[in-house]
């Protein structure tokens, strides 16, 4: 297994929260990793770490065998060429059209003229089912759609690895399952490394290829879904079965 991402002991707290203590895990080449856990568990705060939005207080997290733990911001620009965030509401900028919102990546780094901006652009949108609204605004669009163009931004620099931030928090369940739906399809069409941070279990067993659990600032899990189904950790088990986990049998 060729490890696209590495994280090795890491700790970060935050006052007297020790939000994550000590975590451990590789994500392969090519995977999609989800990361389950409970409100808080530091689930986010462990994708933020991964693009040097936060720093880890100690550990260290490899991308593609390098580490990037202590890397400057010019080195931090150039892993975000190859490693998309996508925010859990979007982060879109409601001055802007689709169109130019999902263009932005590119003209901020001034990678290509206005023509490939144009077809890169459209290209994006095409996969995502969103060509006829690149002339919307944010405001005009639906929760789903919104994710949709959020998700055409984070793939237009042709990223090697996604981080998706709750990709289907807020929407209804037919809403959500397009989205997983395009999740699979980055990765079977662009051959992306996905990691998926959610509490969704139905999003889960759509996508994943393999499962970590995050309780109490540590993997306390990691396998296969079906795996993950017959586990014996309690609060997973209490997740995975859709009830209020009884975190005293842990």
């Amino acid at each position: 297994m060729e490890a696209f991402l590495e994280y090795r002991h890491i700790h970060k707290r935050f006052g007297d929260n020790h939000v994550l203590d000590g975590v451990s895990l590789t994500v392969a080449r090519g995977e999609t990793m989800v990361i389950l856990g409970g409100s808080g568990t530091g689930k986010s705060v462990l994708l933020k770490l991964t693009i040097g939005l936060l720093e880890p207080d100690k550990g260290h997290i490899l991308v593609e065998g390098n580490d990037v733990t202590s890397a400057r911001e010019a080195e931090w620009m150039e892993v975000r060429k190859h490693v998309s965030y996508m925010f859990q509401w979007g982060a879109l900028f409601d001055s802007m059209s689709v169109y130019d919102n999902v263009a932005f990546p590119l003209r901020e780094r001034k990678l290509c003229g206005e023509a490939d901006v144009e077809g890169r652009v459209m290209e994006k949108l095409s996969l995502v089912g969103l060509e006829a609204a690149k002339d919307l605004s944010p405001s005009d669009l639906s929760g789903g759609m919104r994710k949709r163009v959020a998700l055409a931004r984070s793939i237009v620099m042709e990223p090697r690895c996604i981080l998706y931030d709750e990709p289907t928090s807020g929407l209804d369940p037919i809403t959500s399952d397009s989205i997983n739906r395009l999740i699979k399809r980055m990765q079977s069409v662009l051959g992306v490394t996905s990691v998926v941070v959610t509490h969704d279990i139905q999003s889960m067993f759509r996508v994943a290829d393999r499962v970590a659990f995050l309780y109490k600032g540590r993997m306390a899990f990691v396998g296969t879904p079906e795996e993950a189904r017959s586990a014996d950790h309690p609060m997973l088990r209490g997740f995975i079965e859709g009830r209020e986990p009884n975190e005293s049998e842990s």
